[in-house]
């Protein structure tokens, strides 16, 4: 079995060029130097960045450029195939704010779900984003909290440690964390192979996982949603304009583990995909009698998508993890403020995306273990933890200072929006028709 884990020293830092920022559906352009500044500029993230009083700052690090990398190797990767693959990657890590209208909220993500936090030796990034947060947060203080628990937490977090955090935090579920990046860096992807055609098994959820099966979707792959009776996707009570980007033109299938029925019907499944995509925890699927390494044996290529790797059982989401792994910008008093919106999300589903079109070898597949903490931090090389550059107010609006002049601080843009996402299981008697699977 071939395993890449966290183990590949520069997976995201290949540069081939970036896209043009003419809009998302252009080819990619001749080679340039990479400018941070200005691919942050043109990213839509900047407005999501900063105080909601002060000016848009620019976010540390690389990962707009990087960002740009990715979609212009997916350019060259599907350029052959049917159905080019030409994104704006840099654009792409802003547009659900472009569905939602989010904006910076300093402290507070930009969906209002997480909070940045002093704890007694630094900083805390602390999510309260599920229905049994406020429950899990309370276990977390030891105390009931009212209907705001911030003023709690907030408390029992300046008495408490980033490492006491975690070690409470952990087994609860919480998704919380210290502001401290990740050492190890993400896996490489190798060698390209045209997707289309190949079956997609996207047992993901909300935005990383299914980012990564929309992208293969449109280079022609099949994609089938996979979602059980009691787990559906929770990005359906979300943004429905949103949602139908990420999963128009997918099938979903909707299959109960706790049925001997339904567990043979999934094995199925996963034993029919050239493409496995899952963003869990590995006891959850293993609780369902599936397991990444008897697929990978059989040729699969399977994506594991974690909070902080296969090896971690600590949760986390898109802006809790991004914050935890280093990406904040500073304020003008060098308090950390969140970068974006949720950024942990979009980045790891775009890397996620070029580690699904690698081509197994010698007759074994590949299980990629992506730790969404590992691909954040693999961006922050060099980062300048002081004060973040701001954007400048002119007459004709946000500008901001790089190496080329004066850039305009775009606003996010999302990708328009074609099809209809499915229903929860509309597919579910077709494929397992077409795959040859038959259940009572």
């Amino acid at each position: 079995m071939a395993r890449l884990d966290n183990n590949g020293p520069q997976g995201l830092e290949r540069n081939i060029g970036a896209v043009s920022t003419d809009g998302f559906a252009t080819a990619p352009p001749p080679r340039r130097a990479a400018d941070p500044v200005t691919d942050w500029a043109d990213s839509g993230i900047m407005p999501l960045t900063g105080q909601p009083s002060g000016p848009p700052l620019i976010p540390p690090g690389h990962a707009a450029t990087i960002a740009r990398r990715i979609t212009d190797r997916l350019a060259v990767a599907t350029a052959a195939g049917p159905r080019p693959v030409r994104i704006d990657g840099a654009r792409l890590l802003s547009e659900r704010a472009a569905f939602t209208g989010h904006h910076r909220r300093g402290a507070v993500s930009a969906g209002g779900a997480c909070r940045l936090l002093p704890t007694a030796d630094g900083w805390a990034a602390v999510s309260c984003a599920r229905p049994d947060d406020p429950a899990l947060l309370g276990a977390l203080v030891a105390a009931v909290l009212p209907d705001d628990p911030w003023p709690l937490v907030a408390a029992w977090l300046a008495d408490h440690t980033g490492a006491e955090l975690v070690d409470r935090a952990t087994p609860l579920g919480v998704a919380a964390g210290p502001v401290a990046p990740a050492e190890a860096p993400p896996p490489r992807p190798g060698p390209a192979r045209p997707v289309a055609d190949l079956l997609v098994v996207d047992f993901s959820a909300l935005w990383a996982g299914p980012l990564c099966a929309q992208l293969l979707g449109s280079a022609g792959a099949r994609v089938v949603k996979v979602e059980t009776p009691t787990r559906p996707d929770g990005a359906r009570r979300g943004n429905p304009d949103f949602y139908r980007l990420l999963h128009a033109g997918h099938r979903s299938v909707v299959l109960d583990p706790t049925t001997p029925d339904g567990r043979q019907a999934l094995t199925r499944l996963v034993a029919a995909a050239d493409i496995v995509v899952e963003a869990s925890r590995p006891r959850a699927l293993a609780g369902f009698g599936l397991a990444a390494e008897a697929a990978v044996e059989d040729g699969t290529v399977w994506v594991s998508i974690t909070a902080h790797g296969r090896r971690s059982d600590r949760v986390g989401f898109g802006d809790d993890v991004a914050a935890a792994s280093g990406l904040v910008a500073r304020d003008a008093d060098g308090a950390p403020v969140f970068c974006g919106d949720a950024l942990a999300d979009p980045l790891t589903g775009l890397y996620a995306a070029e580690l699904a079109m690698t081509a197994p070898t010698g007759g074994l597949g590949i299980l990629f273990d992506v730790s969404m903490s590992a691909v954040v931090s693999a961006t922050l090389c060099g980062a300048d933890a002081g004060p973040s550059t701001a954007a400048r107010r002119t007459a004709s609006g946000w500008v901001v200072d790089s190496e080329h002049g004066p850039r305009p601080v775009a606003l996010p843009c999302g990708r328009p929006v074609t099809g209809q996402a499915p229903t929860a299981g509309q597919h579910t008697d077709e494929v397992l028709r077409e795959l040859g699977i038959t259940t009572p």
